[in-house]
């Protein structure tokens, strides 16, 4: 009979796990931090969607980097199916990334992601079907992505960045920045931190100061030619 030798490092072992529960406390203080409805340690880890899916993430990518592709897209897989988010086993990610509400957020194969980003529901971090290899994007630390927002292509987007609901980005995008619209373009870069305030609302729309700036404009054309009309008349 074969003698089969297993050699086990237990040492390594507890690394491992005490690596994972650091990870997994991050996670969840990250969570009581930045969502001001999360009111225990109990329900983020029980009733979170985005920690779960997050959880999962760790799982699926650890199989990948042992090349173990179905395991991991197994597990990824059937984390989209409880949760609504998909992460690919092969992407790159930080500690502390909070997928809040979570529904319908894409994250690709290529995708890196830093320390502390935020995303919101319906956020797609892909690519645009012209690249190989790196084909999605990569965030720095303390990006917040609002919801709806689509960053699509193998560029980064700075640390202290703030992309806005619905902002489709196409383009890179540098550290301490704001951007809005379709296709996105930066209306705020500043030398300072731009601190992470999860504020979706009061973000500068170009769109909407450019219509007002017209506006103003065709009120003082429509006084300047009510004034002339009066002239006229005397």
């Amino acid at each position: 009979m074969t003698e089969i030798k297993v050699n086990i490092d237990l040492d390594d072992i507890k690394q491992e796990l005490k690596k994972v529960k650091d990870e997994i406390k991050t996670d969840i203080r990250v969570i009581r931090e930045r969502d001001p409805a999360a009111t225990s340690d109990l329900e983020v880890a029980l009733l979170y969607s985005g920690f779960h899916a997050v959880l999962a993430y760790r799982l699926s990518h650890k199989l990948y980097e042992k090349k173990k592709f179905f395991a991991a897209r197994m597990v990824s897989q059937g984390a989209r199916f409880l949760t609504g988010i998909e992460i690919h086993p092969g992407a790159k990610i930080g500690r502390g990334l909070f997928i809040d509400h979570g529904s319908a957020v894409v994250i690709g194969e290529t995708t890196e992601i830093g320390d502390n980003c935020t995303l919101y529901q319906g956020v797609t971090l892909g690519g645009t079907g012209k690249h190989v290899g790196k084909r999605h994007p990569t965030l720095g630390d303390n990006v917040m992505v609002g919801s709806g927002a689509k960053v699509l292509g193998p560029f980064k987007v700075g640390s202290n960045s703030k992309i806005a609901a619905n902002a489709v980005v196409l383009e890179e995008i540098p550290d301490n920045s704001t951007a809005v619209g379709i296709p996105a373009r930066v209306v705020k870069r500043g030398s300072k931190k731009v601190e992470c305030d999860l504020d979706q609302i009061h973000i500068p729309d170009p769109v909407a100061q450019e219509l007002c700036k017209l506006t103003m404009r065709i009120e003082k054309l429509e006084k300047e030619l009510a004034e002339e009309k009066n002239k006229s008349k005397e």
